[in-house]
């Protein structure tokens, strides 16, 4: 299995996004539009980026500076826990309460007030589940 958040994981989290309906076509009808950074709690970066355009990812790579609109933070153990059981809405809520997802750039607020847009994100977790 390719070391999570790495290039060739990212890669790969790339190729799920875009195969999966449910996340890149319902953030396509919104014209979603962001890069977004996924790393571990307490680094000076994220480890990982993806780049959204049109709800479709067009590049995912290691984290070399590109600007974010998201950079999601956990744990290790966090991040494999919720790849191996996806959260749900109340799981997230609960992560981001206890502070074990944090946004160190994002409005978690209006993101998960906005159905179009928590329902993509709460199926991105799924996704990074069937990556190996």
């Amino acid at each position: 299995m390719a070391e999570v958040f790495s290039a060739e994981w990212m890669d790969q989290f790339m190729q799920q996004w875009n195969n999966e309906p449910e996340l890149s076509d319902e953030l396509a009808k919104i014209g979603f539009n962001s890069n977004i950074g996924y790393g571990f709690d307490g680094d000076a970066d994220p480890k990982g980026v993806i780049c959204i355009e049109n709800g479709k990812a067009t590049d995912a790579g290691a984290y070399d500076g590109q600007e974010l609109n998201w950079d999601l933070r956990a744990s290790a153990d966090s991040w494999q826990k919720w790849m191996s059981k996806p959260p749900g809405m109340m799981g997230l809520g609960v992560a981001y309460t206890s502070r074990k997802l944090k946004f160190n750039i994002g409005d978690y607020g209006a993101m998960i007030k906005d159905p179009r847009m928590a329902g993509p994100f709460i199926k991105s977790f799924a996704i990074m589940g069937r990556i190996s």
